[in-house]
């Protein structure tokens, strides 16, 4: 359409003076008029522009209107062009229904009957104007809509392209950064894995010097009772480093537990005699237990030394002595960064020394110690967190120096029963007598350790053959050797673990009993268990082998008078 079009008048009444006199008194009333003389040119005219249209109905008789009615239905949203109609008087049926389907065509329309006054004609014609000036606003005001549009789109394409490249930079920025903050970690853990290696060295080597000493000096000695006090200090040192490989562990968390339901208030009453000697005479310890406490789910004998960690700990916060209190609280729906739900809160309080800040923030690190050489280790605390942590609890301290410390234990509750008495670890340490108990084949790499070994089954009344590898004691049962027990090591060389030995030995020989050892490998351990696989973890005494031996052949011997009664 041209803009400057779009306030005329077109006027079509070819029939008559009615055109050019119309045409006249517009143009009187300063309204832009064009003349059309065929139906076709009316078409035309409105497609250049058009403010309204008079239209004289006898126009129309006759002629083919598709084309008018084609413009009128493909106006635009915003159009509605008015019509002005000039009619006649005439009511004839079919004039009258010619006339309204006229009026159905042009959609927008004012009827005029003949005669009329100038002044009407006039007044129709300048009102049908400003209805088609409001329409040409609303096309205004659209087209700004739609300029402002794009230009929205248009910057919201310039933003997101902006964003991108920002985001583009952020990504390198944050994959830089991860860069350099692994490689701290791995600098932390550098220098972490130094002073863990020197600490452990340091606590093995003071180990090893009483064990290979002792040794030494056995042979030299006649004495029963020296002899005998050299046998005690090679124990201690051997019990010692079990001690300090499972305070590794616990606070690798690679310690296996096997959490209980446990009420809190028997296993530490259970515990009153032994904190009693551990401790000074002038250190006292109480206890702070409501009626209520709820039980929790731990290992109970992790428990048991954890909580004698913490209050030789304190003991030794305490150098003019003091009272010591372990209290237990109920702690309902908790939530916080690192627990969620129902915990007991036990806590050790003392009234000691307390701790600087600086020193506070280092007490849970592997071999970090205030103490003097040789009076720890600096792995209790560091067990406490492991123990903690792997118990899905966590542990904090308080501390002020001067007031004491208090290290609080958060665990989760248990919804079980726990047992009317307390947890022990039972370790059935009854020495078999030395009858003939059967023949055992020992599956192990280590020549050192396999000598021991059979010394100690031997000792124990057993007849041990000895196979270095998995496809060794396999080859041994292929022979048709007899055997009654199989004892292995979990890793070995060779490419058959202690597990899938045991898995092969009860498919093949599913009547002899298995039992496994190992000083640490996770995996195999976590699969064992799921096999319901016995495991004697190392160290171990003879006690403790004989045990787990006549424990493996009990339940292979259950099983097997179980599976016969199911039969009959």
């Amino acid at each position: 359409m041209n803009v400057e079009r779009d306030h005329h008048v077109l006027v079509f009444a070819p029939i008559g003076r009615d055109g050019l006199a119309a045409a006249e008194l517009f143009r009187s009333s300063n309204l832009e008029t064009i003349i059309c003389r065929s139906l076709s040119e009316l078409v035309t005219e409105m497609t250049a522009g058009v403010g309204a249209v008079l239209l004289a109905e006898e126009g129309l008789f006759g002629k083919d209107t598709a084309p008018l009615a084609q413009w009128i239905a493909n106006q635009p949203p915003w159009s509605d062009l008015p019509f002005v109609i000039l009619t006649s008087h005439r009511e004839h049926p079919a004039v009258v229904a010619w006339r309204r389907g006229v009026v159905s065509l042009l959609r927008n329309v004012s009827l005029l009957e003949r005669p009329i006054q100038p002044m009407t004609l006039t007044s129709a014609i300048q009102s049908a104007m400003r209805a088609r000036r409001r329409q040409y606003e609303i096309r205004t005001l659209l087209a700004a809509r739609e300029q402002t549009a794009q230009q929205l789109e248009k910057l919201v394409v310039d933003r997101t392209r902006a964003l991108k490249e920002a985001n583009e930079q952020l990504r390198l920025e944050m994959n830089e950064r991860a860069r350099v903050e692994e490689t701290l970690r791995q600098a932390q853990k550098i220098e972490a894995i130094g002073q863990l290696t020197g600490g452990v060295a340091h606590d093995f080597n003071n180990l090893l010097m009483v064990i290979s000493g002792g040794l030494d000096m056995l042979d030299r000695q006649t004495d029963p009772n020296r002899r005998r006090r050299l046998m005690d200090g090679m124990v201690q040192a051997a019990q010692r480093g079990a001690s300090l490989t499972r305070q590794l562990l616990a606070f690798s968390r690679r310690q296996t537990l096997r959490p209980v339901p446990v009420d809190v208030v028997l296993q530490m009453g259970g515990m009153r005699e032994l904190l009693d000697r551990s401790l000074r005479g002038d250190v006292h310890v109480e206890f702070d237990f409501p009626d209520t406490l709820w039980p929790v789910e731990v290992d109970p004998g992790e428990l048991e030394l954890v909580i004698l960690n913490l209050t030789v700990n304190a003991r030794d916060a305490m150098p003019n002595g003091g009272t010591i209190v372990v209290r237990g609280e109920n702690l309902p729906d908790m939530n916080d960064e690192q627990i969620i739900g129902d915990y007991v809160r036990l806590s050790v309080v003392d009234t000691g020394i307390g701790m600087e800040p600086e020193i506070l923030s280092r007490v849970f690190e592997p071999f970090f110690t205030t103490k003097e050489v040789g009076k720890g280790s600096g792995l209790g605390l560091a067990q406490v967190h492991g123990f903690a942590t792997q118990s899905r609890g966590t542990v904090r301290i308080r501390s002020q120096v001067g007031q004491g410390t208090s290290i609080e234990l958060y665990l989760p509750r248990s919804h079980g029963v726990p047992p009317k008495k307390r947890h022990l670890i039972d370790l059935n340490m009854v020495r078999p007598k030395k009858d003939n108990h059967g023949r055992i084949l020992l599956v192990e790499d280590d020549d050192e350790v396999a000598a021991l070994v059979s010394e100690m089954l031997a000792q124990l009344g057993y007849e041990v053959t000895r196979a270095a590898s998995g496809a060794a004691a396999l080859g041994a049962l292929a022979d048709g050797r007899a055997v009654d027990l199989i004892f292995s090591d979990i890793m070995m060389p060779g490419g058959m673990n202690g597990v899938e030995l045991a898995h092969e030995i009860k498919r093949r020989r599913s009547d002899i009993p298995v039992l496994l050892t190992s000083g640490y490998s996770e995996a195999a351990v976590h699969e064992a268990e799921q096999a319901g696989i016995r495991i004697l973890p190392k160290p171990y005494h003879i006690d403790e082998l004989g045990a787990a031996l006549s424990a493996v052949k009990s339940e292979l011997r259950l099983d097997a008078e179980s599976k016969r009664s199911n039969r009959h």
